[in-house]
């Protein structure tokens, strides 16, 4: 019972009722992707794989002629629900600096199990850097159970892709990195995980020692002052092992948000998040 307290975000807030945050929260993300649809140069629906849910909508900046850095974001949505279709509400800040935004799709459960999802996004990557010469420099941003299938693209054998995507950096928000105690909740009767599947897919198990390139890469691991503390111990405990292993890694605790506004103001320009998600694409 205190398990499944702990990992439902919606009763933590105290914006919103639990059964209306997450209303709230679709309404403010489709709004948002439909506008940024609308006022962006896109190309929806690109296929990756043959899979149902292996498609991609890319966000080019006003002028894609030359190089330009890509923002790769991997929605959340407890690995259930949620889509693509509802990730572009934070572009108009990004492509107005000349950065390529990329909302990922893949196969939610109960049609995807973990280890495809996984799979999914890391083969996402792989096609973005076959098909697009132009990019420069790839950042992942990805938002509660997107920032764990973001936090397993850094565990990545690449050699298994045959490319070796250029990852500058990784923004890890409000994540799990641990799956082990999800099994014990009724977030497993969807995802239906056994102990090894949660194993071998928790980024906290999967920690590689850093190479010189993930040295250089930078992560930013952001937790909500009203993320309960079992995800907010997951956070801290997730970036310190990251950094005991020799990784670059920044931890951003952020007041007066919860599990989801600290990523619906992703669309603000002011926003914190959003300035220190710049300043690192600015870098490259």
């Amino acid at each position: 019972q205190a398990l499944e307290e702990q990992y439902s975000p919606s009763r933590w807030s105290p914006r919103l009722g639990r059964d209306t945050i997450i209303q709230a929260h679709l309404a403010v993300t489709a709004a948002g992707t439909q506008r940024a649809r609308a006022g962006t140069r896109t190309s929806l629906h690109v296929p990756y794989g043959d899979g149902e849910g292996e498609k991609l909508d890319i966000y080019f900046p006003a002028d894609p002629s030359g190089t330009f850095p890509v923002l790769v974001y991997i929605h959340g949505g407890y690995w259930q629900c949620l889509s693509k279709d509802e990730s572009g509400f934070a572009v108009p800040p990004l492509v107005s600096q000349g950065v390529a935004v990329v909302a990922v799709g893949y196969d939610t459960a109960p049609k995807g199990h973990m280890d495809a999802m996984v799979l999914q996004v890391r083969r996402s990557l792989a096609f973005l850097v076959e098909r697009y010469s132009g990019i420069r420099g790839i950042y992942l941003c990805g938002h509660s159970a997107g920032a764990h299938l973001a936090a397993m693209v850094l565990s990545t054998d690449w050699t298994e892709y045959g490319v070796a995507p250029d990852i500058k950096g990784a923004v890890l928000v409000s994540g799990v990195y641990d799956l082990e105690p999800i099994l014990h909740t009724y977030v497993n009767d969807v995802l239906n995980m056994s102990r090894e599947v949660a194993q071998r897919n928790s980024p906290m198990l999967c920690i590689s020692p850093a190479v010189p390139a993930a040295a250089a890469c930078e992560v930013l691991v952001a937790v909500a002052q009203h993320d309960s503390p079992e995800f907010r111990r997951q956070s801290q405990e997730y970036g310190q092992a990251l950094r005991a292993a020799g990784w670059s890694v920044s931890l951003l605790d952020l007041a007066g948000v919860d599990h989801f506004d600290i990523i619906e103001k992703l669309a603000e320009d002011s926003y914190v998040l959003t300035q220190v998600g710049e300043d690192l694409l600015s870098s490259l």
